[in-house]
Parts: C-alpha cells; structure tokens; sequence
C-alpha cells in the first residue's frame, strides 16, 4: 500500500492528547532455508509496503546476489537472474543509497520472482514503504507485481558467505500464516479519506475502491465478510483553537481536522469540509448497516466520486444529499447521525474513530492513509484490487472460501496442466482437480447434487443414485439408491433404454449396481434385513435392531458390543470382580509384609552374633567388665572400611 501523506502534526496531536505512544507494528511473513543442510532454519522477514506479497501462499526459489550493483540502485544489465535450476530466482539485494521500491524495480526488470533486503545494521525489522510522490517515483512504485521483504543483517551474512562458497541455497518465502483465519469469516477495515485532491495517491485509492466494489459487495451480501470504512482526523492543540488554521480546517471546535486539500488556506476547499463529508461516509455506513444493507457504502462512495468530484467543484452537501436521494438513503437519519459541526461538544461517531486509530491488541497504530486491515492484521502491499481480494480470500480457513475468490485474477490454472495430479474421469468429463487461490487441491467432486467419495487423487466413486437423463420419452431404470457406472453402451449416469433395445441389450447393460446393504439386480434394490437374513448379533444376550442400509447390535446391562468379533464385553468390571481383586492384592501384600518382617528379623540377629564373635576377639565383653583393661600396646581402634 503507498503513502498518501505521513502528516507528522497529525500523529503528534493524537498522542499528546490522549496520553498514549505511537505503536507501529512491522507485519512479517517467514522464510525458511531448506539448502545448504548448515543454514537450515526459519527466520522473519518485513513485508514492503508496495508490490504484491502472495499472501495464502508461499514461494520456493534460489537465491541470488549481484556480483556488482548488489545495492539495487541501478539497472542490471539483461536478465542475469534466471536461475540455473526451474526454481525461480530470489534476488539478494543490500540496503542503502536509494529507496526500497526502486530496488525491488530493478531486481523485478532483472527477472527476480521476490526480493529480500538485507539490512546494514544490526536493528529491528522496520517496514519498507514507498517514497513520497514524485514523477520519477510514480513512474515504478505501482508496476511493482513482485513481493520483498528485509531481513536482518546476521541473516544476510550468512546467505552471503553460502553464495561466496559456490553452495546452492534455497528458502521458501511463506506468507500463508501472514494472514490469520480465525473462523468462517473475515472482518476487515479500510482507512481511507474523502479528498480527492492529494495527487496520484487518491486517485489511486479512488482507483480501487471503484474496481473492488464488485467484490466487497458479492462477500458482504454473502455473509462471507464484515467491512467497516475509517476515517483518520486530527487534534487542534487548544491554544490555536481559534486561529485561522485550525478554523479552516476542524469541525467541533477544534476537536476533529484534516488537512487543506490544496495546502493552501486563501482558496477552494478546506480541512474542514473533508472532515465532514468523512462524517457523512462513517454515518451512511452506519444507517445502511441498521438497515441490513451495508454494501451501500460502496456504491455511496463511488457515486460520490463521480458525481460530487472536488477537481469539477461539485464536492458540497447538496451533491451528497443528491446521490444518497439516488441510493435511497435515509437522508434525516444520516444527518441526525452527523450532528451539529460548530458545538463545541464531542462527536460521538468521530471520536469514537480516533480512539480505534490507535492500536488494539496484535494491531499497531494507524500511520499510513490508505491502510487497509484484515481480521486485525495491517495488509501490507499494493492496494490493487486482485492482491487485496488474494489477502483477504486469504484470511478464510483453507477450502472454506467462498467462489469469488476463485475469479480470473487470482486463479492458479494448475489443473490446466496434467489434470494437477488429481483423479479424473475424462470420458464423463469430470475431475478432482479443483482450483483455488492457494493453488489446487484434490477433491472428489460433487455431479448432480451426488459427493463423490475417495481420496481426489487415485480413486473417486459416486456414493449414491445419480438423477439418470430422459432419452426419449423412457425415464432411468435405475433403483434410486443404486449406483451408475460406466458401460460399453452408455454414457455415465445413463441407466435408461430405449424401449425397443431393452430386451436386445439387457444383458449386457453394467450401469446399475446395488450397494452395500441392499440386495437387487440395481433395477431394483431392497434393504437387506442382516438380523434376519444374515443373522447378525448372534452373541449371548445381545439384541440386533435393522436400520436402512445397515444393523445395530445392542448388550444387555453395562456390557460393550464388539462388532468384528459379535460379543460383549464388561465395560469397567463387575463389582464381585473387583471385590475378589481387591482381597487377593491385599493377601499377597501382607505376606509380602510378613516375609519382610521375618527376613529383617533373623537378619539382624544374625548379624548381631557375627559382631560379637568378632568383637570378643578384641575387647572384653559386657560379662566380663570387671577384667583388666588393654595396655597402651594395644589401642582400640578399628578400619574405616571393611
């Protein structure tokens, strides 16, 4: 996404007013070495704030580095980044001496399918943006179409030193858990403004918003996604409340500005009258939300750009007023909405902004007009319709997003080549191959209302009774739960006969098979009673109850059938057994006890007569106290050891 303005005033008058600091969040993706074997490991990098990074997906290429120009700030020569291999080649520039997205220009001219920037200092990731408009710089930012990131210095170092050494290297570039998909559905915010007058950056912001219209309006009628629209103000600091800039450009007071549209206070529109048309977007959002419609905000937005353009001086209340009467809006509700401009009170809806500007949980601070946030996650990239509809597609659990994001601007045609791996029947024409946005995946489809089952990649059968085509005036003669197979006569699904070929050909007809549990040529197919028929549930004291296609077998009491081998079992063990345990452990335990006791017992009396041999043979005993004491010839003492 680029810069429209970075308005210095702006992010100081926020935080000196509510009392918090600037947070801004550095969005990574992952990249993993996976060559040589003595770099392998995973690291982040900082996704760029321009090109389009494949959020959803991943990207797995070899590395490059320039023998010369390894800054990026010139033009290579030809296309010297073809890789070697058929890995695309991911170009290794250094940071320094010209922007970021100049860099990635030159290596994307150069034949590089992603860019990493290895940074010259040992810092954290930051973020790399756009450069602020220029004529050279409109000239590349928004051709950028590949994705870049920096990485941290060590990181590059060391897939420098590999490159010295002649070694292959090979990372995968990871954004898939660069988008968080908590559940079914993707909650996103766009921060946008009302001003159409702040040069190649609004009109492409308009640009989108008109071309993703389509898009947003098919996933929020789906249920697929919540949109909110947000709109950035600003504080007057109260001592130039009353001067003439701060008049020119807030509403309330002071307590809600946005900058002159021409930066020029003496002509055409001012500050304020973009903020309060930013107040009239935020309520018609809000009073099309009450009225279950909130897609209208769209359409209000797009009208409102052709029809009440600031560049053909049309941008007033009565333009506005004009295209809400077209859209069948609620004019007094949207105004009761706005409220009065000049009070000097809060607004509720703007302040309510002002506070959401400010990070939230995971989500830092809101720096960057337009910025765009999905499921609590800054979007970083090109805001282009076909990359943003990718990362929020991108935000749904795999397999679970909705159709849209299959359109022709993010399909992957892998099942064009080789069928993606996957199963097919091509005499039915029908395939597992299924395309997404992520890349293909092996499905076993759905034909006729009827879910294949198998794996999507050897093997997929029908599960049940495919509706059989009318030929003629003869209806299918399949049973309804038979299956429809192939045969050398007919076309898949087509069980039916022409009534002067039936007898001729019925013989060889193959297309109707009856399935498991059902018994029948597959004209015809009955349930097959397995409690009567098959005698099923034959153990002692249980109970067989037929159901459609299959049988349950039921024990008596608290026992556990087991099917493959028709018996019951104890499910935890009678009482009387467990009684029987308990006194058969505690026998063996007081015996274990007793012997223990004895051993102990007889050991030491043992033991005790040893020591008192051996001790008689040295000092007198307790008997015989009374006999002379040793002389100083024959000390008493004894080895420390054995």
């Amino acid at each position: 996404m680029t810069w429209i303005c970075m308005l210095p005033l702006l992010l100081a008058s926020i935080h000196v007013f509510s009392g918090v600091s600037a947070r801004f969040v550095v969005e990574n993706n992952s990249i993993k070495v996976l060559s040589p074997l003595s770099l392998r490991g995973k690291h982040d990098g900082s996704i760029g704030n321009f090109g389009i990074p494949d959020y959803g997906g991943f990207i797995i290429g070899s590395v490059v580095y320039p023998d010369e120009g390894a800054n990026g700030c010139e033009p290579f020569d030809g296309q010297p980044f073809k890789s070697k291999s058929p890995l695309p080649s991911v170009l290794l520039l250094d940071r320094g001496d010209c922007y970021f997205a100049l860099k990635v220009w030159h290596g994307q001219q150069a034949g590089a399918a992603a860019v990493l920037m290895a940074d010259s200092i040992d810092e954290p990731l930051i973020t790399m943006v756009s450069p602020e408009e220029s004529s050279d710089a409109n000239r590349y930012v928004e051709k950028i179409g590949i994705p870049s990131a920096l990485i941290e210095k060590s990181f590059g170092d060391n897939l420098k030193e590999a490159l010295k050494k002649r070694e292959d290297v090979v990372v995968k570039l990871d954004w898939r858990e660069s988008m968080p998909h908590p559940d079914q559905r993707v909650e996103y915010e766009l921060w946008t403004n009302s001003n159409d007058e702040c040069g190649v950056r609004c009109d492409e912001q308009m640009n989108f918003i008109k071309n993703f219209k389509g898009h947003a309006q098919i996933l929020e009628k789906g249920g697929y996604t919540l949109f909110t629209p947000h709109y950035l103000t600003w504080y007057c600091p109260k001592p130039f409340i009353f001067s003439s800039h701060c008049k020119s450009q807030c509403i309330n007071h002071g307590r809600y500005c946005a900058p002159d549209p021409e930066q020029d206070f003496r002509e055409g529109y001012q500050g304020k009258d973009v903020v309060f048309e930013n107040l009239r977007q935020l309520c018609v959002h809000r009073v099309a939300n009450e009225s279950k419609r909130p897609w209208i905000w769209w359409d209000y937005v797009t009208d409102f750009h052709i029809r009440c353009s600031m560049k053909e001086k049309r941008y007033s209340k009565e333009c506005a007023e004009g295209v809400m009467s077209s859209l069948d809006l609620p004019i007094e509700k949207i105004k009761k909405c706005m409220g009065d401009p000049e009070a000097d009170i809060e607004n509720e809806v703007l302040k309510q902004e002002q506070q959401l500007r400010v990070g939230q949980g995971s989500r830092g601070d809101v720096t960057i007009l337009p910025t765009l946030v999905i499921n609590n996650v800054q979007y970083r990239g090109k805001l282009e319709r076909s990359a943003v509809l990718k990362a929020i597609c991108a935000g749904f659990k795999e397999t679970t997003e909705p159709s849209v994001c299959l359109s022709a601007d993010v399909e992957t045609n892998e099942c064009l080549e080789r069928n993606g791996g996957c199963w097919q029947d091509k005499r039915a024409n029908i395939t597992a191959c299924r395309d997404t946005f992520r890349g293909r995946v092996c499905e076993c489809p759905i034909v006729k209302g009827v879910q294949y089952r198998g794996d999507g990649y050897i093997s997929c059968e029908g599960a049940a009774f495919f509706p059989c085509v009318k030929l003629d005036s003869t209806w299918a003669m399949c049973s309804p739960v038979s299956t429809c197979h192939l045969s050398s006569i007919y076309s898949l699904w087509t069980c039916e006969m022409y009534d002067k070929q039936w007898r001729l050909l019925e013989n060889q007809l193959k297309g109707c098979k009856c399935p498991q549990g059902f018994k029948g040529g597959g004209h015809k197919c009955e349930d097959i009673d397995e409690c009567t028929e098959r005698s099923a549930c034959r153990c002692d004291g249980c109970s067989c109850k037929n159901t459609w296609g299959s049988y349950e077998c039921k024990c008596k009491g608290n026992l556990l059938y087991i099917r493959n081998q028709d018996a019951c079992i104890e499910r935890t063990g009678s009482h009387f057994g467990w009684f029987i345990t308990f006194l058969v452990l505690a026998a063996v335990t007081a015996a274990g006890i007793a012997g223990y006791i004895f051993y102990k017992y007889r050991l030491r009396s043992y033991m005790n007569s040893e020591i008192m041999a051996i001790m008689s043979q040295y000092m007198p005993l307790d008997n015989q106290h009374n006999n002379k004491v040793p002389s100083e010839a024959q000390p008493l003492r004894q080895s420390a050891t054995a």
